[in-house]
């Protein structure tokens, strides 16, 4: 199966190559990173592509086009669970509030939904996370219900 990049207006979501993974998990820096990438939520998600290397993942780099910089990270959970697949995101604190992760989510679940045997796309966050919230909003997901985690009661979204 083909993963080709997904270009938006001003980015570009690109898989994540095996060297820019084992960066990350070294705690090397590349010059086409944003000073403040990777956030925490990228050293989590190369540790799990890292740990895993034969397991396909749907997780992707966001790319500035403008500047070509690394500034955050979106993916998809898979394999899809009963035809459902996961997504989660983060963008580094110096590209907030720019539309930039709203922008990622629409094309990440446009690209979801014609993945063979997906029927449901869907995030989960803290309902006290009011800006991922907004963005979800934005994007076009709508609240779904409840789900129990390890991390307490997180809202689930759906795309519609």
């Amino acid at each position: 199966m083909s993963n080709p990049d997904l270009t938006t207006d001003r980015l570009v979501l690109r898989p994540w190559p095996a060297d820019e993974v084992a960066a990350v998990v070294a705690g090397e820096r590349r010059p086409h990173w944003a000073p403040d990438f990777p956030a925490d939520g990228e050293r989590v998600i190369a540790g799990i592509i890292a740990g895993n290397p034969d397991r396909p993942h749907g997780h992707r780099l966001v790319i500035e086009r403008e500047t070509g910089l690394t500034v955050g990270g979106i993916g998809l959970k898979l394999p899809p669970t009963d035809g459902a697949v996961e997504f989660g995101y983060g963008l580094v604190p110096s590209r907030r509030c720019r539309g930039y992760t709203t922008e990622a989510v629409r094309a990440l679940v446009a690209h979801a939904r014609t993945l063979p045997g997906v029927t449901l796309v869907y995030a989960t966050v803290d309902p006290a996370n009011v800006p991922s919230v907004r963005v979800l909003e934005k994007a076009g997901l709508r609240r779904d219900g409840v789900v129990e985690t390890d991390e307490g009661r997180l809202h689930r979204y759906v795309a519609g």
